[in-house]
């Protein structure tokens, strides 16, 4: 019984981790279709800006969406402020730009509720949403509007972030891995993931989230593939942001984030997956939906192999490797002592070994962020509204 609780937690972890992504990749070798074919036309394009509390960062958004290199009189912007108490709605509505619209509402309902008015007001073809903290390279939406040809619902751009060290480095790396999997998956045609800060969605397909759900950009995606539309990873349509200023910090938005990605269990949302796309399903099940799961399976893990020290199961031969008993016990502990010790020593160390024990520090801190978003979600739910968290300074314009 523990061999198959730790293997099982094992083949979870590898399978999530690497052995979807390696197949992804390897079948969009063999079967992928190449890169999307480009649209010739610009359509109108509303670019919807999330802005609460944002004073210190909102001028300079609402300046770079306008600089951006698309045709003024096919762009426009709107800042949605709902409930900000500060003087983003005032910042906003100095620009005297017709092509800046402000809708701020005092009372506070949550980011979705002020996208989903933004969105009821908007003109455009193409809606686009971005975050009020990051900034969009300046033919960001240039190329994610090329990407809309017949069968396309929505496309999303590639995230970045600003810093090389630390938490930046190890979730730069993570981003560069995530990358690579909706290439492939953009190849096969069956992408199945987002950016919420760089997306972008045809204005009759948008379908606003039930209240209460924290992860609307999720929503808004199988809402798309389950209307039979495609989803289109164009990498180079970048957006760049920064980390958030503090590890405490970070640890927070993950919870929060993971507090919504476990809402994707939830009746409501597995009605509305694409069930009549397998293909579809198959990558949504196993690059979204196990992403959570992968925490419990370090839990098994670790679990077992405390088990098998305390009790170590009677074994002989070559199936003591599957049943973990000595002398594999010790070596799955050493092995885990060793990883987690590195995410946990291994960044106070400094030096070149510092930067290597980030990625081990990253996946043990999106992991502990993944239970304690479990726990948020048992006892009664992430709330739409929290505390933002403060971000470094961003360096220069995108480019």
């Amino acid at each position: 019984m523990i061999g198959l609780v730790f293997w099982s937690g094992v083949a979870l972890v590898l399978y999530v981790y690497a052995g979807y992504p390696l197949l992804a990749l390897a079948l969009s070798r063999l079967h992928g279709r190449g890169r999307p074919p480009v649209r010739q036309d610009l359509p109108t394009v509303t670019l919807i800006v999330a802005a609460y509390n944002e004073e210190a960062v909102i001028g300079r958004k609402i300046a770079e969406c306008l600089a951006l290199d698309y045709p003024a009189d096919r762009l426009d912007v709107i800042v949605a402020a709902d409930g900000s108490n500060d003087a983003t709605a005032h910042i906003a509505r100095s620009f005297g730009d017709g092509r800046v619209t402000v809708m701020h509402r005092p009372e506070r309902r949550g980011k979705m509720a002020a996208i989903e008015r933004a969105a009821a007001a908007a003109s455009g073809e193409i809606l686009v949403f971005s975050d009020a903290n990051n900034r969009y390279a300046p033919d960001a939406v240039r190329r994610l509007v090329a990407r809309f040809t017949e069968g396309v619902g929505m496309v999303t751009g590639r995230k970045t972030v600003e810093t090389a060290d630390g938490l930046g480095y190890s979730e730069g790396l993570y981003w560069r891995y995530e990358s690579a999997i909706r290439s492939a998956e953009t190849r096969l045609g069956i992408c199945v993931a987002w950016n919420g800060e760089i997306l972008s969605v045809r204005r009759d397909l948008f379908e606003p989230a039930p209240r209460g759900f924290v992860n609307d950009d999720a929503w808004i995606a199988v809402q798309v593939l389950s209307g039979g539309h495609r989803i289109v990873y164009e990498p180079a349509a970048v957006s760049i942001e920064t980390v958030s200023s503090t590890a405490a910090e970070e640890r927070e938005r993950r919870t929060r984030m993971f507090a919504g990605i476990w809402q994707m269990y939830a009746p409501s949302f597995v009605r509305s997956l694409p069930w009549r796309r397998p293909g579809a399903l198959f990558a949504l099940v196993s690059h979204k939906m196990l992403r959570p799961l992968v925490a419990l399976g370090f839990v098994a893990i670790a679990g077992a192999t405390v088990a098998a020290l305390v009790d170590p199961p009677d074994a002989a031969g070559a199936s003591a490797f599957w049943a973990l008993a000595a002398p594999w016990n010790l070596a799955a502990a050493a092995g885990q002592a060793m990883v987690y010790g590195a995410a946990v020593v291994g960044p106070r160390i400094g030096g070149r070994f510092a930067r290597i024990a980030y990625v081990p520090r990253f996946l043990l801190d999106a992991n502990i962020a993944a239970l304690a978003g479990l726990r948020r979600q048992l006892q009664g739910g992430q709330s739409v509204t929290w505390t933002k968290a403060t971000r470094s300074e961003p360096a220069g314009t995108p480019s």
